[in-house]
């Protein structure tokens, strides 16, 4: 299949499971994970009517940025993000998806204010307790969102999580549960500098679960640009 009737197929399952639990699909953002994917390719996902483009490494993002800088993209660091490397791309995205330490914070927040930007970020939560996968727990996200009340450049747009990876996705749905239920928490408790707009869960494997159960972001990249050999550094 070509990318764009993998995008078609895609947003047709989005369509569905959103429908079947009463939900509109247009307020569902479906994020093209581009990694490893050439800029013309990345071009086709595009022209196929995705807007929404993710990066896991920051060398990438710069070299699509500047591939694609004729075009509508919004760019969204979804990877783990080295401090040393937000000045590279803080002017570039719409957001960073991977926020999981006060020290990447009070850097974003730095250069958020030396380019006289407001910085759209997600906390990351570790949900399911993975040692091999990055953010902040459970019992942490509150007392989190407090301490990022002291950063001014800095706006939290809501959370994210990378559920781990199971044969039959109905097998993490209990994860997708858990962070809908701390989603609707932290929206209430109106912290400082903080919207709880989006909640971003769900990839290849199990995103029309994670719409089920309230996720507004999906981050689909092997199923519109096929599997690809990818190892983090």
């Amino acid at each position: 299949m070509s990318i764009k009737e993998n995008i078609d197929s895609i947003l047709n399952k989005v369509e569905k499971a959103a429908k079947k639990v009463g939900r509109d699909p247009a307020d569902i953002m479906v994020v093209a994970v581009s990694k490893t994917v050439d800029s013309n390719r990345a071009l086709k996902a595009v022209e196929s009517g995705i807007v929404n483009l993710g990066e896991n490494r920051v060398q990438e993002l710069i070299k699509k940025y500047d591939s694609l800088t004729d075009t509508d993209v919004k760019w969204h660091m979804i990877g783990h993000l080295q401090r040393n490397k937000v000045k590279y791309i803080i002017d570039k995205v719409e957001m960073i998806h991977s926020v999981e330490s006060l020290k990447l914070a009070k850097e974003i927040n730095k250069r958020a204010s030396q380019n006289n930007l407001l910085a759209k970020v997600l906390v990351e939560l570790n949900i399911g307790g993975e040692e091999s996968k990055f953010g902040i727990s459970e019992e942490s996200i509150y007392e989190f969102l407090e301490s990022m009340e002291e950063f001014e450049n800095i706006k939290v747009m809501g959370l994210m999580t990378v559920a781990p990876f199971c044969e039959d996705p109905e097998d993490v749905r209990w994860v997708f549960k858990k962070m809908k239920n701390i989603f609707d928490k932290v929206s209430v408790m109106n912290f400082k500098n903080t919207e709880m707009k989006y909640l971003s869960m769900g990839m290849t494997n199990d995103f029309e679960i994670a719409i089920e159960e309230g996720s507004n972001i999906i981050r689909v990249g092997t199923a519109i640009f096929g599997a690809r050999n990818y190892k983090e550094d």
